[in-house]
């Protein structure tokens, strides 16, 4: 059960992240969209899981690495963004959230009649 704090954190977390990555995602993905989908924070503030979706969601693993790869950037340019209301920037893990692609897929078997 996440906490007040956690919960407020997160959603700064997600918002702020999700307009850092509209800006720099061009270097990473020209063409797509990234989206920030969920953002869960450890009970001690130290480390947030970041949950990103790909549309379109061809070659997403590679943009996921991308993003991986240049972490410190996104965490320093995230930092600088929420220096007033965090003392310390947690450490960002990303993983790709695939469930667009899972519901997408239940909806064409369900229409094909499988």
């Amino acid at each position: 059960m996440d906490s007040t704090r956690q919960k407020k954190i997160s959603r700064l977390l997600q918002k702020e992240l999700a307009e850092i990555l509209r800006i720099v995602g061009k270097e990473f993905a020209p063409g797509k969209m990234i989206t920030v989908t969920t953002v869960r924070i450890s009970p001690d503030l130290s480390v947030a899981k970041v949950y990103l979706s790909f549309f379109p969601s061809e070659g997403g693993a590679a943009i996921l690495e991308s993003v991986k790869n240049n972490s410190g950037r996104i965490r320093h340019t995230l930092g600088q963004k929420v220096r007033n209301q965090l003392r310390i920037i947690p450490e960002l893990a990303y993983f790709l959230d695939d469930s667009l692609d899972y519901i997408d897929n239940i909806d064409s078997l369900l229409k094909s009649g499988k």
